[in-house]
């Protein structure tokens, strides 16, 4: 007989539905025509980022709950990472968009990478989790927020990459139109992924005093720990290639998909395939 989910399933469940019908009225926006009925009705209904702040309120209400029920915050398994990582994410384009008018566009980016996940949270089991004792030491929490935040970053900088790609295409320089040159989106999204690797840098930093304290050393080059240098070592090569060379605003833009991509599956991919002693890190 099948264990019934947990009461606060309800919400993250809520929150999930909330997140991808956000990014399908993203892009319902910006695929109608800008004048004419349509475009009307478009301007007109509920604006994404309404979608995303219930979303995350209905989140956080379910990583509450489940906090209280278990003593514990969402870092173990893989919906309790997912859960923490669309709250996260989903308050690093919140406030993106709050503070730089040139990210609001990008929404159907942004907001379409944020369903994925909330769509693979659906399909994961809510099973209940148990705190091991290397969880209970302070320095995690700083190794945690410093990697969430590094993340949060990257997200909102693949935005504006993808429509600067996009735009490389008669269909996305319609449906952008709105947004800066694709020369002030690159420079703003180098901006985001140059804060990106000071939080990742500090992110290792703490990590390796967490595995200090922990399990008796600071490195120990198993797959999470090597993965997130690859990462590392990924992304800071992409910020001198664009300091040191004078790449385009496309091929920058290829850079920052793929070095977020490397940290997607870094972050959510290596921790669950294999055996490193501390799954579910971030």
């Amino acid at each position: 007989m099948n264990t019934p989910p947990p009461f606060e399933y309800t919400w993250f469940c809520a929150g999930a539905v909330l997140v991808g019908l956000a990014a399908l009225l993203a892009w319902r926006r910006s695929l109608v025509a800008v004048g004419g009925p349509a475009g009307l009705a478009a301007r007109l209904a509920p604006r994404p980022a309404l979608l995303v702040d219930l979303a995350l309120a209905a989140l956080a209400t379910g990583i509450a709950l489940r906090w209280l029920r278990l003593g514990h915050g969402p870092f173990l398994n893989m919906f309790e990472i997912l859960a923490s990582s669309l709250v996260s994410l989903g308050l690093a384009w919140r406030i993106a968009h709050w503070r730089l008018p040139a990210v609001r566009e990008s929404a159907p980016v942004a907001l379409g990478l944020l369903a994925v996940m909330a769509a693979w949270l659906l399909t994961v089991d809510p099973v209940d989790t148990h705190r091991p004792a290397t969880y209970e030491m302070g320095i995690m929490w700083f190794h945690i927020l410093l990697g969430k935040i590094f993340l949060g970053c990257a997200l909102v900088a693949t935005a504006l990459a993808g429509v600067i790609l996009a735009r490389a295409g008669a269909w996305g320089r319609t449906r952008f139109q709105r947004m800066p040159a694709d020369a002030t989106l690159d420079a703003l999204a180098w901006r985001l992924m140059l804060a990106a690797l000071v939080f990742e840098s500090l992110m290792l930093v703490a990590g390796a005093v967490w595995a200090q304290d922990a399990w008796g050393r600071f490195w120990a080059w198993d797959p999470l720990e090597t993965w997130a240098f690859v990462t590392w070592l990924a992304l800071s090569a992409a910020v001198h290639a664009r300091l040191a060379w004078r790449l385009g605003p496309r091929a920058g833009a290829l850079m920052i998909v793929a070095v977020f991509v490397l940290a997607f599956l870094t972050f959510f991919g290596v921790p669950f395939v294999t055996l490193a002693p501390h799954k579910g890190a971030v």
